[in-house]
């Protein structure tokens, strides 16, 4: 296996309860080796944030579905104003019944304040939509920093798994070194 990016660390959790498996991308190459298992004090609140972001994005696209269903009812009700108005017009040309242009009248009019207030309700959704969006960014913020705590937890428990690993290595260097 080959990587580009030296230094970089891989973590794989081994069956073992007390083991894991660390991979290690150094100069192109990937070496490995099994060492203490990295335990995260801070998991569960992770985890939490991680499913407070979930249910964040739920209510943001629910948001936003509200908002199209909304604006497609605005557009339906702006397209039946447009339709009733053409109608009183044709209605003014032809007939001079002024019992069906007052009925074509009161209709456009009608359609008229259902739009308006179709338009109203779009406004607030956008609002909701907003507002949902400000949640979603905040629970996204708080999880990225819970990860972050994790990577420079893990980073630190490396250097400190490293340096135990050089002081057993050195250990064993010396004791053979006495020995000879």
């Amino acid at each position: 296996m080959i990587c580009d990016i030296p230094g970089r660390f891989l973590w794989a959790e081994a069956n073992s309860g007390e083991r894991a498996y660390l991979l290690q991308a150094c100069g192109g190459r990937v070496y490995g080796r099994y060492m203490a298992r990295f335990i995260f004090p801070l998991q569960n609140i992770l985890n939490m944030k991680e499913k407070l972001e979930e249910q964040a994005k739920n209510e943001y696209s629910q948001a936003n579905m509200r908002l199209k269903e909304a604006q497609d009812e605005e557009e339906r009700l702006k397209k039946r104003w447009m339709d009733a108005e053409d109608e009183l017009r044709r209605v003014l040309s032809e007939s001079l019944n002024v019992m069906e242009v007052k009925r074509h009248e009161d209709a456009v009019e009608i359609l008229k304040m259902y739009t308006r207030n179709q338009h109203l309700v779009v406004i607030q959704k956008a609002r909701d939509v907003e507002i949902a969006r400000e949640k979603l960014n905040e629970a996204m913020k708080d999880r990225k920093t819970f990860e972050k705590l994790r990577e420079h937890a893990f980073e630190d428990f490396i250097k400190e798994q490293n340096l135990a690993e050089q002081k057993e290595i050195d250990e064993l260097v010396s004791y053979r070194h006495g020995r000879v």
